[in-house]
């Protein structure tokens, strides 16, 4: 029996974006800031500049090992992009809650983090 996905669609500006089940842009190209800030709206979040700053580094990572990092590579990277203090769990949780990894490769427009349930 074959399983149906159920997707939908987020309305940026003139623009239908699809998400996967679980919120995850279909088409990765389809990421521009401004669904970034509408994929966080729906969070709750409203986007400030440390957020900005975890995406790019996250949107960085992507670029250069094709994969979104789950939780530990993520503090790493943006300890070594951002310094020690940036770089730790408690300042991730505090920016993008729940599971930073996750939500952070969401509204960064990238797949899901592999080893992330």
């Amino acid at each position: 029996m074959a399983t149906t996905e159920i997707y939908r669609y987020l309305a940026v500006n003139d623009q239908q974006v699809t998400l996967d089940p679980e919120g995850y842009l279909v088409v990765l190209g389809d990421w521009t800031p401004e669904v970034a800030r509408c994929l966080a709206e729906e969070e709750g979040i409203t986007l400030t500049d440390e957020h900005w700053e975890v995406i790019q580094v996250l949107r960085d990572f992507y670029q250069r090992f094709e994969q979104a990092p789950a939780m530990r590579p993520l503090v790493k990277a943006v300890a070594r992009a951002l310094g020690e203090e940036k770089g730790r769990s408690i300042h991730l949780m505090r920016l993008f809650p729940g599971s930073p990894a996750k939500l952070a490769a969401r509204i960064a427009g990238l797949p899901k983090p592999t080893h992330c349930l």
